[in-house]
């Protein structure tokens, strides 16, 4: 079972626990997401250093782009948002999943609802 202190959900940490989206999100009945698994590792120093950050954040938008969806922040502000969950955590290595999706508002495939986000950090082993 995933278990963490914090998650980030549009745009500020909340306990695990109040991390939750409607029931009538679009993302839950029509699929529109977007998410990247990006990996911290504990550096040698034993701080953790999280791969290719930039790199996946800007995949995340990428993705995004694709599926019509606008992201309601900045790259930067992503890469911020997926280390203060690390750090809410207190991990020194573990997992981040950043997320974008279609909330709740309208039904229909081409619904344009707003856009959440976020970010979860855990203990996660190998993958495979």
């Amino acid at each position: 079972m995933i278990k963490a202190d914090k998650i980030w959900l549009d745009g500020k940490l909340v306990a695990f626990e109040d991390a939750k989206v409607h029931t009538l999100t679009h993302a839950l009945h029509y699929g529109v997401g977007v998410f990247e698994g990006i990996r911290a590792y504990r550096g040698a120093d034993g701080r953790p250093a999280v791969f290719r950050l930039r790199e996946h954040v800007q995949r995340l938008f990428d993705s995004a782009h694709i599926v019509l969806m606008e992201i309601p922040y900045s790259v930067e502000q992503l890469e911020q948002a997926c280390i203060e969950t690390l750090k809410a955590n207190k991990l020194d290595a573990g997992y981040i999943r950043p997320l974008a999706f279609f909330g709740s508002g309208s039904m229909g495939v081409g619904a344009m609802n707003p856009v959440q986000v976020m970010v979860a950090a855990w203990t996660w082993g190998a993958y495979l």
